[in-house]
């Protein structure tokens, strides 16, 4: 087994990583993926431009692997907000040793994929759609003002008392951020 440090020693991974989060760079996702059935070092598999859907397309069912994506949201084209999302896969027919090796060397890539809104350990592609991380990225960010029904209704009137705290304050932040 390779010492901690060393599962990461490929440079191409701190760079992708960087341009993943530049805003300067066409690169929206990462993919680390193990040099070999029985090695413990990662390498840069893959780096694309496209969304969660075309990076989820390089994840085996046999590979474990470790994934970086950068995903914009918002309410409008005003309020657009770039997360990132951190990804352990280990597919269905993921090796038990394997599966049990990644749970101690998710720390050390950690340790260059430092900044993600939200972390998805899965062996199953269907958390990986656009809508589900899209779900647990806005539960992370707090507020959801998209059920909110005074939005984009500037004119209406606040929310009665009977409406829950959590429309107020959407309506409250909708309306002044129309000022």
């Amino acid at each position: 087994m390779a010492p901690p440090g060393d599962i990461l020693s490929d440079p191409d991974i701190a760079q992708a990583y960087e341009d993943v989060r530049s805003d300067k760079s066409e690169t929206t996702w990462l993919v680390l993926k193990y040099a070999s059935a029985t090695s413990d070092s990662l390498k840069l598999d893959k780096t694309g431009t496209g969304d969660i859907a075309e990076m989820t397309e390089t994840l085996g069912n046999d590979e474990a692997a470790y994934a970086y994506v950068r995903m914009k949201l918002g309410n409008d084209e005003y309020s657009e907000r770039t997360k990132f999302v951190f990804i352990v896969w280990q597919g269905p027919q993921t090796k038990i040793m394997r599966k049990a090796k990644m749970s101690f060397q998710s720390g050390e890539v950690k340790k260059v994929i430092r900044t993600y809104a939200v972390e998805v350990q899965t062996s199953d592609k269907n958390e990986l759609k656009a809508d589900a991380v899209t779900m647990k990225l806005r539960k992370a960010m707090g507020a959801n003002c998209e059920s909110n029904p005074y939005q984009h209704d500037y004119s209406s009137t606040p929310p009665l008392p009977h409406h829950s705290t959590h429309e107020a304050w959407c309506w409250l932040f909708v309306n002044l951020y129309a000022l």
